[in-house]
């Protein structure tokens, strides 16, 4: 006899990590702070290495004589940007499936670990191949930003998961954006800072080294941090593992058939591969950005730059990355509630392409003038670009169910991560490229950098209109309704253990 049987009743395994956080959760309403503040300074320092190098890359290249001409530099520094993003892209999944085999927690310190030893290698680094290894070896080891999205969706209850991810995508932009104002501010400190450094010191011998130890520093202090957080994913006896499918199919029969079949395969979940695939595009865009923004910004006003020391690009790069904290606190959150995550990313994509083609007149300014709009660019181009990664995170992680999640943001950082190493090398020779074409009658110099800088967001906000981009047809969220299975099998066990 079928009735409203009511809510399914929440069930909580004692040995399990993701039941006692489940259970905090249930007890606890308010909000994680300290959860949360563990998740920021860890996204932060995996963050900080990734762009740190694009102040002073421009000066590393020249230093290591790899470039015969000034105007291939650009070239030789795409490779050494976009290294990391190979590697990261080469091994994103396999870290999500260790992630939702032994944990969340594991994974995280690996990648921590990693940013130590291979960073502060990089600042060591005396040839052009060194440079590209440890980068290489860094992004490898270092598969935080997959398991990190799910753990923040799952140390807090549902209705703070947004802020949870809107976390991890704003710590992770303010670390891209504070992490080239450390290089900026402390690369070349013999010759910035000559009665504190002298040319004889370590910091005078390798003047990019004082940078990535400071990074390395901050790491260290994220490794004491994640003792403190606690395990997320649900680990229970083997049979109780392998029933979970099968329980899903069998409670969810009444549910959309899309559901069942997005929960047996990822790559078949379209409202998680569209979402990714967009993502991936507007990541492809931000990437090259944070390359081409130094390079231009340090390159001759002759070739269309800005003349700007690698100390001026850095204090430009912090006031931004104060600028954005002030951002997601106040502004983003009601932002997002108003708009939702598809169209307040929308309207960050219209209101970017703008912005980025009055780039190239800045090279007319000067002074007080310049440094204004400067600032004010680099900080509504980041928001913009914050803003739609939130989005575009929150619907990933509502398009599949807990235990899957950390398998699906390795898909989502193995792709971004091809898209990402592809950004750095081509917007290092399209730079290149346009910084020899100073005379040409259409998009002469920088002019033709920003403008397909503007046809890549207008390629990603033609993607995010229908049929392309889907939801799940569902009415709840994949949340509520692995909560609901989970809570359902374990019913169904004890059932069959009383027959």
């Amino acid at each position: 006899m079928k009735g409203n049987a009511g809510p399914p009743m929440k069930v909580y395994h004692e040995n399990c990590p993701g039941c006692k956080q489940d259970r905090k959760n249930e007890v606890h309403r308010g909000i994680p702070y300290g959860e949360f503040f563990f998740i920021w300074i860890v996204t932060l320092c995996s963050a900080l290495p990734i762009s740190s190098l694009f102040p002073f890359l421009y000066f590393m290249i020249r230093d290591l004589h790899i470039a015969k001409r000034e105007e291939d530099i650009g070239f030789y520094a795409g490779f050494v940007g976009s290294s990391f993003m190979i590697g990261r892209a080469l091994t994103s999944v396999f870290w999500g499936v260790v992630a939702d085999r032994y944990g969340r927690k594991p994974v995280i310190l690996i990648s921590i670990i990693s940013v130590i030893i291979f960073n502060t290698l990089f600042g060591l680094s005396t040839s052009y191949s060194m440079a590209i290894i440890s980068r290489s070896f860094m992004g490898c080891f270092c598969g935080l930003l997959g398991p990190i999205k799910a753990y923040a969706s799952e140390v807090c209850r549902k209705e703070y998961q947004a802020l949870g991810l809107s976390l991890v995508s704003t710590s992770r932009g303010i670390g891209l954006v504070v992490g080239p104002a450390i290089g900026g501010f402390l690369a070349q400190p013999a010759e910035k800072y000559p009665n504190i450094f002298s040319k004889e010191s370590l910091f005078g011998r390798f003047p990019y080294f004082l940078p990535c130890l400071c990074i390395s520093l901050v790491a260290i202090a994220a490794t004491v941090a994640c003792f403190w957080l606690p395990e997320t994913l649900h680990i229970h006896d083997k049979w109780e593992i392998e029933d979970l499918e099968g329980s899903l199919i069998r409670c969810e029969t009444r549910e959309s058939s899309e559901e069942t079949e997005a929960s047996k395969s990822l790559i078949k979940n379209w409202p998680l591969m569209s979402a990714i695939i967009i993502y991936c595009v507007f990541s492809l865009q931000d990437m090259a950005y944070s390359e081409i923004f130094s390079l231009w910004a340090v390159s001759n006003q002759s070739y269309g730059g800005l003349s700007f020391s690698s100390q001026v690009v850095g204090e430009v790069l912090a006031i931004t990355g104060i600028s954005l904290l002030v951002y997601q606190i106040f502004l983003y959150p009601p932002f997002e509630k108003y708009l939702g995550p598809i169209t307040s990313s929308r309207v960050a994509a219209i209101f970017s392409i703008p912005l980025l083609a009055g780039y190239p007149f800045m090279s007319k300014l000067s002074g007080l003038e310049l440094q204004l709009i400067v600032n004010c660019a680099s900080f509504l181009k980041n928001a913009f670009s914050i803003t739609i990664i939130n989005g575009f995170n929150i619907l990933q992680n509502n398009a599949v169910p807990q235990h899957q999640r950390g398998a699906a943001n390795g898909i989502s950082i193995t792709a971004m991560s091809l898209f990402k190493a592809v950004a750095p090398a081509g917007g290092g020779a399209l730079f290149s490229w346009a910084q020899k074409r100073q005379q040409a009658s259409f998009l002469p110099g920088d002019h033709v950098v920003f403008f397909v800088l503007n046809v890549v967001t207008l390629i990603g906000l033609l993607l995010t209109i229908k049929p392309f981009l889907t939801q799940p047809s569902n009415k709840r969220s994949y949340v509520s309704l692995a909560t609901e299975v989970h809570a359902r099998r374990s019913k169904d066990c004890c059932c069959c253990l009383h027959r």
